[in-house]
């Protein structure tokens, strides 16, 4: 299968940073941008921002213009975003080539239905199949669209994590391409824009850990080149619980670029010299690059979560 116009990697190193309108940036997502920022520029390679604008209903009015202020403000350089919202057609042409192939079903079940009969796995609902062809329920053709996993075990290492392995028919279960709503899932969204845009690994949180799983399986049902991975430790507060959007983290300020860039680098480990706190964000990036340590990161399960940043 092709995705359009879509282009596998053809040589460099081309990370990305994928945020989602539905906040401004917060310190989380900031270790993350420098994170992946930080590997791409540390391999001589390119670094793309990509708007993941597809869920209208969590999207946050101005979230976007917001973090690319941001980002802007504290020193990122990147070639123009792409938007999700602007590749709906790529998306639903792969969904149909699922369908056509065989390798995707048309599912009728609503979450309540599949609360009330499916176990929990790690990320989320474990789905039983109840809508897969060949059961007897499955009369009504159902408006969203999920993808078949077999009992295999599947494998890969990841750059700091090292060896995951997942058998999704009974740790997941089939998952959705396209919710129940019409909207695209991220699942499939994320592979086939991580292909076209050439992305050669894919560095984020310990959060999306097990989503990869899933990545990788549509990568090879779409007969995609897996990109490398490497999931660095998230950020959490006092408590423990990740900083997100979700549980109210702080929006960074972006007058304070240089002493949230600072912070970062300490919660990543990189132990940047004091004097870097009132630098340029030019020098802070021109230090942390020839200064990046992947090694400072292994065993560590989380990050600080600079609630000393300067406000």
């Amino acid at each position: 299968m092709s995705l359009g116009n879509s282009q596998s990697p053809v040589g460099g190193y081309i990370g990305r940073f994928a945020p989602s309108p539905t906040g401004p940036l917060h310190f989380g997502s900031l270790v993350a941008a420098v994170a992946s920022y930080l590997r791409a520029k540390a391999n001589d390679g390119e670094w793309l921002v990509r708007v993941e604008d597809i869920d209208p209903p969590r999207e946050v009015p101005g979230a976007t213009t917001a973090i690319l202020a941001s980002l802007g403000a504290h020193g990122f350089e990147y070639p123009a975003p792409l938007y999700q919202s602007t590749r709906l057609d790529l998306y639903n042409q792969l969904i149909d080539e699922l369908l056509e192939a065989g390798l995707a079903y048309r599912c009728a079940c609503t979450r309540r239905k599949i609360e009330a009969v499916a176990r929990r796995g790690t990320t989320g609902l474990i789905y039983p199949g109840t809508c897969r062809p060949g059961k007897a329920n499955t009369a009504r053709p159902g408006t969203s669209i999920r993808v078949f996993t077999g009992p295999d075990k599947a494998c890969f290492t990841d750059e700091l994590q090292g060896r995951q392995c997942c058998e999704l028919e009974t740790e997941v279960g089939d998952f959705l391409v396209r919710r129940g709503d019409g909207l695209v899932a991220y699942q499939l969204a994320v592979v086939a824009d991580d292909h076209a845009q050439g992305i050669t690994e894919v560095v984020r949180g310990t959060d999306l850990l097990d989503a990869t799983h899933m990545q990788r399986h549509l990568q090879r049902l779409l007969e995609f080149q897996a990109p490398k991975y490497l999931h660095f430790p998230v950020v959490t507060d006092e408590n423990g619980t990740k900083l997100s959007k979700q549980t109210g983290a702080a929006e960074i300020n972006d007058k304070s670029a240089s002493g949230n860039l600072f912070q970062a680098l300490k919660s990543l480990q990189q132990r940047p010299h004091e004097s870097l706190k009132t630098a340029s964000t030019k020098d802070i990036w021109a230090w942390a690059v020839e200064n990046w340590k992947l090694s400072a990161l292994r065993g560590l399960q989380t990050l600080p979560d600079g609630s000393m940043m300067v406000q």
